[in-house]
């Protein structure tokens, strides 16, 4: 599928901000193995930044760069991404699904370059750590020899069902540990709690931010978290690769699905950040997604 992703951010302050320094990731990366590839980007920032750039982050994100020297009240930045898609939904169907246990020891022991590059997703993270309490959580989804796929996606539809989606139940800094106490948030925390359970098995998980289609084709169900950036989990499966699934709306990522960026946690891909020079004590936020389905020949 082809999609034209339009994310816009805008912020108004009360007081006049002299200069800013910003840094995004909202503009959609290629996937490796032609599952995403990216026609094109346009951005638009007003003020009109002194600086812009755009470059490759650690993680191979695009990410850009941009600096306003002018005062200002009112900051808009929209980009524009043209992106073609081509998942299945069901993890790779040319390789079998093997038990949880060997892509564990896989991912533990594999010389190969992807592996070696996966083994830093094991490791704890500031907002996604391994803990006794999420490895037990996790344990009954992961009994001996259940293959790895089924196991990530029972755990996906136990975190849909035991936990509520609450917008405004936490924040960008929320931990996984006060997620799981608190038994609520939104998708950013469903992704983070699913991270720390595979991780606390030995497993190396990583968090994707991305989108969603936003208007759905006829008998197809709208998704929680279409209208804005969304977040979900991916599960390392040599020699597969990487399996994405979303525990926010109990299903594994299919075509329907925008990826814009990938670290340990959000920390490492917020859409958005940057640092202000201000007197102003409050602002407004709006932020505006949309993903609209192209025609293609």
């Amino acid at each position: 599928m082809t999609f034209r992703v339009t994310h816009h951010t805008s912020y108004r302050y009360d007081d006049e901000v002299s200069s800013s320094y910003g840094q995004m990731h909202v503009l959609p990366r290629d996937v490796p193995g032609g599952a995403q590839v990216c026609r094109g980007t346009e951005v638009v920032i007003d003020p009109v930044p002194e600086d812009y750039r755009e470059r490759r982050d650690f993680f191979g994100n695009r990410t850009a760069f941009f600096a306003i020297l002018s005062p200002y009240r009112t900051l808009s930045v929209t980009a524009t991404t043209e992106v073609d898609v081509h998942r299945n939904g069901h993890g790779n169907s040319l390789v079998a699904d093997p038990p949880w246990e060997q892509v564990r020891e896989q991912t533990r022991a594999g010389m190969d370059p992807d592996t070696v590059d996966a083994r830093q997703y094991v490791l704890d993270s500031p907002l996604a750590s391994t803990s006794a309490v999420l490895e037990e959580y996790a344990r009954p989804s992961f009994p001996p020899g259940r293959p790895a796929l089924d196991a990530i996606q029972e755990l996906a539809t136990r975190i849909h069902d035991d936990f509520t989606y609450e917008p405004g139940a936490t924040t960008v800094r929320t931990t996984v540990d006060e997620v799981f106490a608190g038994r609520k948030g939104v998708c950013q925390d469903f992704a983070h709690l699913a991270i720390g359970c595979l991780r606390s098995m030995g497993l190396a998980a990583r968090y994707v931010s991305g989108y969603l289609e936003t208007r759905p084709p006829p008998g197809r169900p709208r998704l929680v978290g279409a209208d804005v950036s969304h977040a979900w989990a991916s599960l390392f499966m040599p020699p597969a690769g990487w399996v994405d699934v979303d525990p926010t709306n109990d299903r594994l990522v299919d075509d329907h699905y925008v990826t814009t960026a990938w670290g340990r946690d959000y920390g490492d891909v917020p859409p958005l950040k940057g640092v202000i020079f201000t007197e102003a004590t409050e602002h407004e936020l709006e932020v505006m997604v949309d993903v609209e389905r192209l025609e293609t020949g």
